[in-house]
């Protein structure tokens, strides 16, 4: 289905192109099941976990399956009764739920109690116990912070196949954590990864939709936030009620792939595209054969996808029975011509299935530049499979020059949109319910696995939340840094400018102002941080950490205003407080220097300086204006009624006072009384 191994390639290849054997997969699984079986508690265990949803549905039970809330306190009554039976992995799962405390007051946030339980079950083997004591000594919670024993129990667990050790171990070669930096070690590790989740997905799915939100992003724009709101869910469901094709087909895809905070709905995927279809919507169609053939009921869904054949969808569905036989006659012929009808129009799926026909040589001469380019178009739209082929590509130098960062850093991609990736908007949820603890230790567990998010998040609640729980920790502002540290290396730009504040005021590390200086200067070079500029502007006037040069200054505090008009006044204040110095600058030195033939030379100069001054003080309150009528131009004539109003109230009031004194003036003396 995938990737497979040609005998061009060179001896000494550690990663030859594989076909991944779908039978050998599916016998593994069973195998790895019946194990599973044997265990004690393992009736209670598998109930428990589809309660607290860690057991995969099969695709019937997803599309039937309507979510509600789950009973968590059913779900521990029966992992308990497991773990007295004996089963090592209920223990694990408690221990996890102990960790965390997101089940309280079902099951409270007891460390203590997790590092007894991983402990326990760690003695029988069981590798998802051994990589739990690898977060706790990784992180350092619930245990003294130790990485020589983090990375030993993350490769005890790793050789016995846990993806998420595999994972941590794959990020600490690739970063250099506690070893060496070895990307050939990495991309093993990611191989491995990658593998498990490139299998999962299957030859028709696009894979784990991923929702990466920065908390210090939404804090500083909540309006960009990438969550659809509620009431905006509640009005596209009533115009689809109401028939509206667009708003159906929208709900439909919304639901069908989950994400941007809605839940996953198959079933409820199903009805809309059903409505749509009921409209004639060919799209729609296309949509209700794809969920069909998920379900393998390929002739249903061979009668929706030719009602849909105008459509990409349809045309890619068509090309999906004919490659793989799915209830009509396999044809390679056809499936070419079907896909690439779709791809014509855009269809990444079919981009997909295109690269893998060129790549094997199924159907076409193989052609691996072809097969490269079909890949990097449908990379471009985010499908794991086109991520995971080219990384593959990559890693075994096929149609391009091998290259193991590249390799490294596609697989990587793809290890990061396993099921797992769903914590992160667990931890998102936690954190805006008022569960700050719980968050945090997901988030830091995802930081394990190598998540940007969630290095930058766990840095941000460490760096601004203050809890008993984080109080607690030892070296918290230490523990943020490390954090900042792993997530600036992976490219974030505002983690770039929070480690510069953190050298500077020697917050969690010794105080460095010319370190401070080189992460406001990178901040600035990969994001073009107004803040990183305005501070780099200020170390350059006072010579902190930067060799002192006011003119050099300016122009940060320039440049800071141009990239944000939230900088300008700022800017301008520092300007002027600049210009200030400046000009007191020169009158000791004028004094310092003072002769009568300097005399008018001087004050010549010194008129020229205060002219810049109030120039630049004008053209800086002029623009900042300008901007302030462009942030208004929308409501321009509210604020014009609400100025006019103030000055005729000015008006009427000093109009008032002046009638009132000329009356008083003007009136005659009260007469004298009579005699």
């Amino acid at each position: 289905m995938l990737l497979i191994k040609d005998k061009t390639q060179p001896k000494d290849s550690n990663y030859n192109l594989k076909k991944i054997n779908k039978d050998e997969s599916i016998q593994k699984e069973k195998l790895e099941a019946s194990k599973e079986e044997d265990q004690p508690g393992f009736s209670e265990l598998k109930q428990a976990e589809e309660i607290l949803g860690i057991r995969q549905k099969t695709k019937k039970e997803s599309m039937d399956a309507v979510p509600n809330k789950p009973n968590y306190r059913k779900a521990f009554d029966l992992l308990n009764t497991a773990m007295e039976m004996g089963n090592n992995q209920a223990k694990v799962l408690l221990g996890m739920a102990h960790l965390t405390g997101e089940h309280e007051p079902f099951l409270l946030h007891n460390t203590t109690r997790a590092m007894e339980l991983f402990e326990s079950a760690s003695q029988s083997g069981l590798p998802t116990a051994q990589s739990a004591l690898g977060i706790l000594y990784s992180t350092g919670i619930g245990a003294n912070s130790s990485q020589s024993k983090a990375v030993l129990y993350y490769t005890f667990a790793a050789l016995g196949g846990d993806s998420f050790a595999q994972m941590a171990l794959g990020f600490r070669y690739w970063s250099g954590i506690s070893m060496a930096q070895s990307c050939e070690s990495a991309l093993k590790y990611y191989t491995l990864v990658a593998d498990d989740v490139a299998r999962k997905v299957g030859n028709a799915g696009t894979g784990q939709m991923v929702l990466r939100i920065r908390l210090i992003e939404e804090e500083e724009a909540p309006q960009n936030s990438p969550l659809l709101d509620e009431d905006l869910v509640q009005y596209y469901q009533f115009l689809a009620d109401k028939g509206d094709l667009q708003a159906q087909l929208g709900l439909g895809q919304l639901y069908l792939q989950g994400g941007r905070g809605v839940e996953r709905n198959p079933k409820l995927a199903q009805h809309y595209f059903s409505a749509a279809a009921k409209a004639g919507n060919t799209n729609a169609f296309g949509y209700l054969g794809k969920i069909s053939m998920h379900l393998k009921e390929y002739e249903t869904a061979e009668k929706y996808f030719k009602q849909a054949i105008k459509d990409p969808m349809g045309q890619w569905g068509m090309g999906m029975l004919y490659y793989n036989g799915w209830g009509i006659s396999q044809d390679f012929n056809q499936a070419l011509a079907h896909f690439t009808l779709a791809s014509q129009q855009g269809h990444t799926e079919a981009e997909l299935q295109l690269g893998l026909m060129y790549l094997s040589g199924i159907g076409v001469k193989k052609d691996y530049g072809l097969a490269l380019k079909h890949f990097n178009v449908a990379s471009k739209s985010g499908h794991v499979l086109a991520f995971y082929n080219l990384g593959m590509m990559h890693a075994a130098g096929v149609g391009v020059m091998r290259n193991c960062q590249t390799a490294a850093e596609l697989l990587k991609n793809v290890a990061e949109r396993g099921t797992w990736a769903n914590e992160l908007m667990d931890a998102h949820n936690l954190y805006h319910k008022g569960q700050v603890d719980s968050a945090l230790v997901k988030y830091l567990i995802l930081a394990e696995r190598g998540y940007e998010v969630a290095q930058t998040n766990a840095a941000y609640i460490l760096d601004k939340e203050s809890t008993d729980f984080i109080s607690l920790l030892k070296s918290r502002y230490k523990r943020a840094f490390v954090n900042w540290k792993r997530a600036a290396a992976q490219g974030f730009g505002g983690a770039r400018l929070k480690l510069g504040d953190y050298y500077y005021y020697g917050q969690g590390t010794e105080a460095d102002p010319v370190e401070a200086a080189e992460q406001y200067q990178i901040a600035i070079d990969v994001d073009s941080n107004p803040q990183a500029m305005f501070n780099l502007g200020y170390m350059h006037e006072l010579g902190i950490g930067r060799q002192q040069d006011i003119h050099l200054a300016k122009r940060y505090y320039d440049m800071a205003a141009s990239a944000s008009v939230d900088a300008q006044v700022p800017t301008m204040l520092a300007n002027a407080k600049l210009q200030t110095k400046i000009h007191i600058e020169a009158i000791i030195q004028f004094y310092k220097d003072f002769t009568f033939s300097k005399f008018w030379a001087s004050l010549i100069s010194f008129s020229a300086w205060h002219v810049d001054m109030v120039h630049d003080t004008v053209q800086s309150v002029a623009n900042f204006l300008l901007e302030l009528d462009k942030s208004t131009s929308e409501d321009w004539d509210i604020y014009l009624m609400s100025i006019l109003a103030v000055i005729l109230g000015l008006v009427m009031a000093f109009r008032g006072h002046n009638q009132r004194v000329a009356q008083m003036r003007a009136a005659p003396a009260a007469a004298p009384p009579p005699q």
